[in-house]
């Protein structure tokens, strides 16, 4: 596999790739016979920053020849080549593509084990037993805060929540909890709330005081203590482990993702219609990225400047800004009805479709698609040559991007096949 480690200089990928291609610049046909490098290819392919067209060429050339190989391969090949087609190596999570490559060397016939596997295979039953006992953790917390019950439209999903963040090294727990509290407050934004309680939510929100929940409504006041106690909790321990509290920057960007609510709730209550560009830069706001990525940023100790300017909602950080905005255009592709809610606010879709009148759905997709591409790109270069942020941050925006698809690849039956893939690997 070609790991992104390996790749020094992404910018001279084209002329790496120029001595596999012919005197008219298309691939060799030789090379269509050589599965594993069209493997290897294939995720080099999915490296692009931009502007490097022999990369696009790679990607159609390696997904065209080794699908036509599939149906000759013997099957655990076939199956191994299936997968990575489906899953490629700089688009998934590290350790599941570890996992599904150990699997397939176990298919082997004839080959001893060598330690390397050996421990490999211990430290994901390791790996396991840590992951089941902070979903322990994290559900009798959850349980214990009661807003499934006082808030019966509310989406109750522990196991899914912990997944978005699996792939972290360390707060694995703490992150959960914040994302859980996203998924809750979107859910009162879009099914719960009045205009007027929400305004009253958003106030409190600014506020930031215990007394602030005496004004709200039962399931408000009782979401608003779980958010003000968990980011508290947050602060202290970002205070112990680096010196500072950063809760004041934990309230700016709680009352940043509630105006970001807000302005949907108005454009709702209001039958104001905004344009998709519009629609699309207030929700990469309310997508929650950017709040759980300033969570994620004080508790590994950056300085208040980047906090700052992680915060800055008129011009986020493209390391952030870009996981957001695939997280809002998969989401809004429509391939489930949001999990049975009923929310009516909306979805880039749909304003594209009103802007582009003589768009079909299909090319409102093929159009949304190509955003997500370009984003991808875009959060490529961030990783690979401007690198503003800690490797560890900009892994944590790069392992959130990645599971994005797998949150919403929806199938007929509404099921997340991909995501079950994923727990029964990496979990359960």
């Amino acid at each position: 596999m070609v790991s992104t480690r390996l790749i020094v200089d992404v910018h001279a990928a084209d002329d790496v790739l120029r001595r596999f291609t012919d005197g008219a610049g298309e691939f060799k046909l030789a090379l269509s016979k050589d599965i594993r490098g069209l493997l290897s290819l294939h995720d080099m392919s999915h490296l692009d920053i931009g502007g490097e067209p022999l990369l696009h060429k790679a990607k159609e050339f390696t997904s065209k020849h080794l699908a036509s190989a599939i149906r000759y391969l013997e099957p655990s090949l076939a199956s191994y080549v299936r997968q990575s087609l489906d899953h490629s190596y700089h688009l998934s999570l590290m350790q599941y593509k570890a996992r599904h490559h150990l699997s397939y060397l176990q298919t082997l016939p004839n080959r001893d084990t060598n330690a390397m596997e050996e421990l490999a295979v211990a430290e994901f039953q390791l790996n396991k037993l840590t992951h089941q006992k902070e979903v322990q953790e994290v559900t009798r917390w959850w349980m214990g805060l009661g807003l499934a019950q006082e808030i019966p439209v509310a989406r109750d999903q522990v196991l899914k929540w912990y997944m978005w963040c699996i792939s972290f090294s360390r707060y694995r727990v703490e992150m959960t909890k914040i994302i859980s509290l996203v998924y809750v407050v979107d859910d009162i934004f879009d099914l719960v709330g009045t205009p007027e309680e929400l305004s009253l939510f958003t106030d409190a929100i600014k506020q930031w005081t215990a007394a602030a929940a005496d004004s709200l409504p039962g399931c408000m006041r009782s979401c608003y203590m779980a958010i003000y106690a968990v980011t508290n909790e947050i602060a202290d321990t970002a205070e112990k482990e680096h010196g500072l509290n950063p809760i004041n920057h934990l309230m700016k960007a709680w009352a940043v993702l509630f105006d970001g609510f807000m302005v949907e709730a108005k454009w709702l209550t209001t039958d104001q219609v905004p344009t998709a560009e519009e629609y699309l830069r207030n929700g990469v706001i309310t997508s929650g990225v950017p709040l759980t990525l300033a969570h994620t940023l004080v508790l590994l100790g950056h300085d208040r400047d980047q906090v700052n300017e992680a915060l800055t909602d008129d011009h986020i950080p493209s390391v952030i800004s870009c996981p957001a905005k695939i997280l809002r255009l998969w989401d809004d592709l429509g391939s489930a009805k949001d999990e049975s809610q009923e929310g009516a606010d909306g979805s880039y879709r749909d304003f594209y479709l009103m802007e582009n009148p003589r768009c079909s759905p299909g090319d409102a997709e093929a159009h949304m698609r190509s955003l997500i591409a370009r984003e991808w790109e875009e959060l490529n270069r961030e990783c690979f040559c401007r690198r503003t942020f800690s490797s560890a941050f900009t892994q944590a925006c790069l392992n959130i991007a990645r599971m994005v698809s797998v949150m919403y690849s929806y199938d007929k039956e509404q099921r997340l096949l991909v995501l079950e893939e994923y727990e029964g690997m990496l979990l359960l």
